[in-house]
């Protein structure tokens, strides 16, 4: 018997519109399943069900459904604030803060018709790639719960894979949103800075951080990315003077439900971390680059092996910006002990690097950024493991030793996090199972604005592997 979670996010909205489903009838399917199954995944920080169930009443015996994700639930990573839920940011620090104003995402999501359903587990301030922090359990992978989820939007992913959400939003400032969908067996898009409006890494630090779609599938994931993008007139609308591309109501859904188009594609395991870290692809990541690599050929794209250029001046810059991001903690001398030992690392690191050094690294990420879209030019996309190894066992990365921390995150992702440098949109599509079953991802990286194509490619690869259909056992539960 087919259940609510066994449909896509596409077809409950259709069932939606059609008035074959309820909004209330939705939200308790999944609020049921959160209450169930969550105490042992650790996807939910807060769930707020009365709230949902109120805001699902109110979507009901409305009149109104012309909203891009009416009725479908969702959540708040708990790094958004929603007034008058508890935001902890994953930290003890924020362990009972009550905001009294939402951010702008948060509206942005109500705006487009959604339920919140809670809040998804983050790590401290999601400052790491991996979910665990004080406040909470850690979150699990579903296909092994001895797994940690990945990070920073670790609860978000473990929520889609495990059927208690149909998708939900991420932030990346350095792969948090590809970095779980790959280790979760999800699509995950990281959009081309600048693009959607609520989080649009405009206004974060060297540009990092912008907000986009976990799914389960790619069509999934331009639906919600459609959502997350306030629109005026059929333009984006901006808070900034930078000029995104022309955009039509939809127009990623569309991209994704055709699915068309031949493209040049360059292919590359470099990355920018290798000349100051010890960077092993693992043979289960070149299994699930190699697998769209012949599938992208036998769909009639071109394929190009490239390298990059080394880059040596990379891994210092970044890791200023990463430290000089957690100086700005509102943690002092009385509160500091309630911070992890990595985040009180990097916030003293942080608060002791010169005016000068965070110039210097800037310009420096600036000019790779430049470097990067001159390299890739030639391509309509490119494409590169998501992963160098296998989602990572929880309690795996050493809670103490800061440097060592670094480089265990540096040595299992060390392909995202240049892409958030360079503004660039990508997507990770969950191409491959180990012999174990894990779930592995490849990621193809996008020109400025090439969001479209990059829906495209997946839809097609998705068309030959229906990864959408590849469930964790927690799914039939």
């Amino acid at each position: 018997m087919t259940e609510i979670h066994d449909l896509s996010a596409l077809e409950q909205y259709r069932l939606l519109q059609r008035g074959d489903l309820g909004v209330l009838e939705v939200t308790e399917h999944y609020l049921e399943r959160i209450e169930r199954l969550d105490g042992e995944l650790g996807a939910f920080h807060t769930v707020t069900a009365e709230r949902a169930r109120r805001r699902a009443h109110a979507l009901d015996t409305s009149e109104d459904r012309t909203a891009p994700l009416w009725g479908l639930p969702s959540a708040d990573k708990d790094l958004t604030r929603r007034a008058g839920v508890r935001t902890t940011f994953g930290s003890r620090l924020f362990e009972q803060f009550v905001p009294e104003s939402s951010d702008e995402i948060a509206q942005q999501l109500d705006a487009a018709g959604t339920v919140s359903l809670g809040k998804t587990a983050t790590p401290e301030f999601g400052l790491p790639s991996y979910t665990e922090n004080l406040v909470a359990p850690p979150a699990r992978d579903p296909y092994d719960t001895a797994l940690g989820a990945g990070g920073s939007s670790g609860g978000a992913a473990v929520a889609v894979a495990a059927g208690l959400l149909p998708f939900a939003p991420g932030s990346d400032g350095g792969g948090s949103i590809r970095i779980p969908a790959a280790a979760c067996g999800l699509v995950g898009l990281k959009p081309s800075r600048g693009l959607v409006p609520a989080q649009s890494g405009i206004d974060s630090l060297a540009g990092l951080g912008v907000g986009g779609p976990i799914a389960r599938s790619v069509t999934d994931a331009a639906l919600l990315l459609d959502g997350m993008i306030a629109r005026r007139g059929g333009r984006i609308r901006h808070h900034f003077a930078l000029r995104a591309p022309e955009y039509d109501d939809g127009q990623y859904l569309g991209a994704a439900v055709r699915g068309e188009g031949r493209f040049q594609i360059g292919l590359t395991t470099d990355s920018p971390w290798q000349t100051d870290y010890d960077i092993t692809v693992s043979p289960e990541a070149r299994a699930a680059l190699a697998v769209a690599r012949d599938g992208l050929v036998e769909l009639g794209h071109g394929m190009e092996e490239f390298s990059l250029e080394p880059a040596p001046e990379y891994p210092g810059a970044f890791r200023t910006i990463w430290q000089v991001g957690a100086s700005l903690i509102p943690a002092d001398d009385s509160t500091e002990h309630l911070l992890e030992p990595l985040t009180r690392w990097l916030m003293h690191r942080g608060r002791a690097v010169p005016a000068s050094q965070l110039a210097s690294a800037l310009a420096t990420l600036s000019a790779f950024e430049r470097s990067i879209i001159h390299q890739f030019d030639r391509f309509d996309a490119v494409l590169t493991p998501t992963l160098a190894l296998t989602p990572r066992p929880v309690g795996w990365y050493d809670q103490e030793d800061g440097e060592h921390n670094f480089a265990q995150q540096v040595q299992y992702t060390p392909f995202t996090s240049f892409v958030n440098v360079s503004g660039l949109p990508a997507i990770t599509l969950p191409v491959h199972r180990t012999e174990g079953g894990l779930p592995m991802g490849a990621q193809l990286i996008g020109r400025p604005g090439g969001e479209a194509t990059l829906f495209a490619l997946g839809r097609q690869l998705e068309r030959r592997l229906r990864w959408e259909h590849v469930h964790p056992e927690v799914w039939q539960s």
